[in-house]
C-alpha cells in the first residue's frame, strides 16, 4: 500500500479534514456496534427476553475487563501520532512493532482472566436467576476472542495516527456481514441461543484482526508490519504506558461505575434489565459517532504537537466541538423520538419497550454533554496530559455516579430507574466544566512555553 490511506493533519481547512478522517471513522464504530446489537436483537426475536437480558447485561462487566487494555491503544495513537508528525520512520517502526506484540500479551491476558472469573463477576453484579446461565456462557465463548479483538484496537490506534480510518472500515465491514449470517445461522437454524450469537461475535472479530494484521505486513510506507521484527522496545512501551494506562484506568474505572449501575438496575427485575439493555444498544450508537471527534481529537491534536504547529490546535478543539454537538443532539434526540420502534426491533414485549423510554429519554436527550466531555479529555491526552483528565473524570463522573447510587437513589421516594440514569447526566455536566478549566490552563502553558522556546532561538541567532 502507498500512502494514498494517510492524511497530513497539519495543513489545510481543519474542519474539513476533520470530518474526512471522522466520518470513516464514524461508520467504522457503529458497524463494530452492530456486532453486539445484531447479538441482542437475534436472541430477542428468536431466543426471548432472558437471552436478550442476559446478553445485554454483560457489556458493563465485558467494558470493566476491557478498557484498560483498549486504553493502551489511546497511548499507541498518540505515540504514533506524533512520529508521524514528526516525520520520524524509526519512531514509528518501533512504536508498530510494540504495540501489535503488546496487544497479544493483553488480549491473552483478558482471556485467561474473563474465562476464569465471568460467573464470580455476574453475581456481584446481581445478575438474575434466570438469565445467570445464559450470560455466564455468553460471556466466556466472548472472551476466548479476546487476543482479535486487541490486535484490532492496536492496529486500529496505529492507522489512525497516520490518518487512515477507510481500511479499517472496510474490514469491519466484511467481518460484519458475516457476523450478522453467523448469528442467524447458529441461532435460528441451529438453536444454539446465547452460546451461537458469542461464537458469531468471536469469529467475526478474528476476521477484522486478521484483515488489520494483513493491511500492516502489505502496507510498504513507516507503518509496515514485519513479523520477524516483533519486539517490546522499554523506550516505546514506557511513553505508551505514560499515555495509555492513565487513560485505561479512567475507562476502567468509569465501566466499574457503569457496573455500580447495572447493578442497581438489576434489583428491578427482568423487564426493565431487558429494557435497560435494549435502550444502552440504541444508545451506543449514539456515543459511537460521538466518539470518533474524541479520537479525531488525539490524533490531530498528537500530529500538530509532533510537527510543532501549535497555533491550529484552538481550531482542533473548536471544530470537535461543533461535530460532537451536532451529532450528539440529532443522533440523541432522533433515539428518543423514535425509540419506541427503535426499541421494538430488540423486543416484542411492551413492557420492555416503556422500560427502555424511561431510559432514553433522560440518557439519549442529554448525551451531547458526554461527548463535549469526551472531546476535552481527548485534547488533553493529545497534548501528553493523561493524569489530570483521568484524575478529573474519575472524579467527576465516576465519584459522583457512585456517590448518587449511595446517597439519592437510597431514600425511598428516589427508589427507581429514572433516579439512577439522572446521575449520568448530571456528572457529565460537572466533569465537562472542569475539563475546560483544564483546558485553559494547560494551553497557556503550552504557549508560554512556546514562546520561551522561540526568545531562546533568537538569542542564538537561529531565528533571523
Amino acid at each position: 500500500m502507498s500512502k494514498q490511506y494517510q492524511m497530513d493533519m497539519c495543513s489545510g481547512p481543519v474542519l474539513k479534514k476533520l470530518l474526512l478522517f471522522s466520518l470513516p471513522l464514524m461508520a467504522s464504530g457503529v458497524l463494530q456496534l452492530l456486532f453486539n446489537a445484531a447479538d441482542i436483537i437475534v436472541v430477542g426475536k428468536f431466543a426471548g427476553d432472558n437471552s436478550m437480558g442476559a446478553v445485554g447485561s454483560t457489556s458493563s462487566l465485558i467494558n470493566l475487563f476491557t478498557n484498560l487494555f483498549v486504553g493502551m491503544s489511546v497511548g499507541v495513537n498518540v505515540i504514533a501520532a506524533r512520529a508521524h508528525g514528526a516525520n520520524s520512520a524509526s519512531d514509528m517502526h518501533d512504536t508498530v512493532h510494540t504495540s501489535m506484540l503488546l496487544s497479544v500479551i493483553c488480549g491473552a491476558v483478558l482471556a485467561v482472566v474473563g474465562f476464569i472469573l465471568a460467573p464470580e463477576m455476574l453475581i456481584l453484579m446481581n445478575a438474575t436467576e434466570n438469565q445467570l446461565p445464559l450470560a455466564v456462557m455468553y460471556l466466556r465463548i466472548y472472551f476466548l476472542g479476546m487476543p482479535a479483538t486487541m490486535v484490532y484496537n492496536f492496529g486500529g490506534a496505529v492507522l489512525r495516527a497516520v490518518g487512515d480510518t477507510k481500511r479499517p472500515l472496510y474490514f469491519l465491514t466484511a467481518a460484519g456481514v458475516i457476523n450478522v449470517l453467523l448469528n442467524l445461522l447458529f441461532v435460528i437454524a441451529l438453536k444454539m441461543d446465547v452460546a451461537g450469537v458469542a461464537l458469531a461475535t468471536v469469529i467475526s472479530q478474528c476476521i477484522s484482526a486478521g484483515l488489520t494484521v494483513l493491511c500492516l505486513i502489505k502496507d510498504n510506507t513507516e507503518i509496515h508490519l514485519d513479523v520477524k521484527q516483533l519486539k517490546i522496545r522499554k523506550r516505546i512501551l514506557f511513553s505508551v504506558l505514560r499515555v495509555g494506562l492513565p487513560a485505561g484506568f479512567q475507562g476502567t474505572i468509569f465501566s466499574l461505575s457503569n457496573v455500580v449501575i447495572q447493578s442497581s438496575i438489576n434489583l428491578f427485575g427482568d423487564t426493565v434489565v431487558s429494557g435497560n439493555s435494549a435502550a444502552s444498544s440504541i444508545e451506543g450508537f449514539i456515543y459511537m459517532a460521538m466518539n470518533t471527534f474524541y479520537q479525531a481529537a488525539i490524533s490531530f491534536t498528537g500530529q500538530h504537537m509532533g510537527a510543532k504547529k501549535y497555533s491550529r490546535i484552538p481550531r482542533i478543539l473548536a471544530s470537535s466541538l461543533l461535530c460532537v454537538t451536532v451529532t450528539g443532539l440529532v443522533f440523541g434526540w432522533t433515539a428518543f423520538l423514535l425509540g419506541r420502534p427503535l426499541l421494538g426491533i430488540y423486543s416484542n414485549s411492551s413492557e420492555v419497550v416503556d422500560a427502555g423510554m424511561v431510559r432514553l429519554s433522560i440518557i439519549a436527550t442529554t448525551y451531547a454533554l458526554c461527548g463535549m466531555m469526551d472531546v476535552m479529555v481527548g485534547m488533553l491526552r493529545g497534548l501528553g496530559y493523561s493524569i489530570m483528565p483521568m484524575i478529573v473524570s474519575l472524579l467527576g463522573a465516576c465519584g459522583l455516579r457512585i456517590l448518587w447510587i449511595a446517597t439519592v437513589f437510597q431514600i425511598p421516594e428516589y427508589h427507581s430507574p429514572r433516579t439512577v440514569y439522572l446521575s449520568y447526566p448530571i456528572s457529565w455536566g460537572i466533569t465537562l466544566f472542569v475539563h475546560i478549566v483544564c483546558y485553559i490552563v494547560v494551553w497557556r502553558r503550552l504557549k508560554r512555553r512556546e514562546s520561551e522556546y522561540f526568545v531562546g532561538e533568537e538569542k542564538s541567532g537561529i531565528i533571523k
